[in-house]
């Protein structure tokens, strides 16, 4: 199967890369583009705008023509994947689908960290729009100061934070911790009180079970 994957960071390709690996799919052709400028513009104009939201649908349509599978990896332009489906030759996944799916069946308490401000809302909306358990409770937390670590090249002072958040959210009581965006996912192998979802991993199993359209 080819796999195209549309990143916002290029550190994410290394991160999908390793789950690729954990999750013995790299007999899959797998190949990235990565496009920071995207979450650049989307950052500047408080969020995925409507002209953004069709440019990227267009770059993602563009991506299936030469793939079986596309994978959003970005979830700020989450809704992106949606637009694009309505025309792409092959199925278009966005890589936290499949996280809210598997996070809103725990009974309790659920807390999605997100570490960029406008990846909040669209969060939000997806994992309240997914099948829950009816014992679920969701709330989404931003990590204050992550991101800025994130922006100034201190991939493990941010992984550090997130992790310490996630940490936070255990100790106050949380049944499952989520991390939301893509390049919070190496946090998980650094937290002490319990062991978050990640979005790799889960968008990865996804699109390989995907039928085709």
């Amino acid at each position: 199967m080819r796999i195209t994957c549309l990143h916002t960071a290029d550190s994410n390709i290394a991160v999908f890369d390793n789950a690729a690996r954990q999750l013995g799919l790299m007999h899959h052709e797998i190949t990235h583009l990565s496009r920071p400028d995207l979450l650049a513009a989307a950052e500047r104009a408080g969020g995925l705008t409507a002209e953004l939201r069709q440019q990227t649908a267009e770059l993602l349509v563009n991506l299936a023509a030469n793939a079986d599978r596309v994978l959003l990896t970005c979830s700020t332009l989450g809704a992106a994947a949606t637009l694009a489906n309505e025309s792409s030759a092959a199925p278009v996944l966005r890589v936290d689908q499949a996280l809210a799916a598997q996070a809103m069946q725990t009974p309790g308490n659920i807390v999605v960290l997100c570490a960029v401000e406008t990846t909040l809302s669209p969060t939000r909306t997806l994992f309240e729009q997914a099948e829950k358990h009816p014992q679920a409770a969701l709330e989404v937390r931003l990590v204050n100061g992550a991101w800025e670590k994130f922006k100034q090249g201190n991939l493990a002072g941010y992984l550090q934070t997130v992790a310490a958040a996630a940490d936070a959210a255990y100790r106050q009581g949380a049944n499952c911790v989520v991390l939301a965006q893509a390049s919070m996912a190496g946090a998980a192998e650094l937290t002490q009180t319990g062991v978050p979802l990640t979005s790799p991993a889960c968008g990865l199993r996804a699109v390989v079970a995907k039928p085709e359209a």
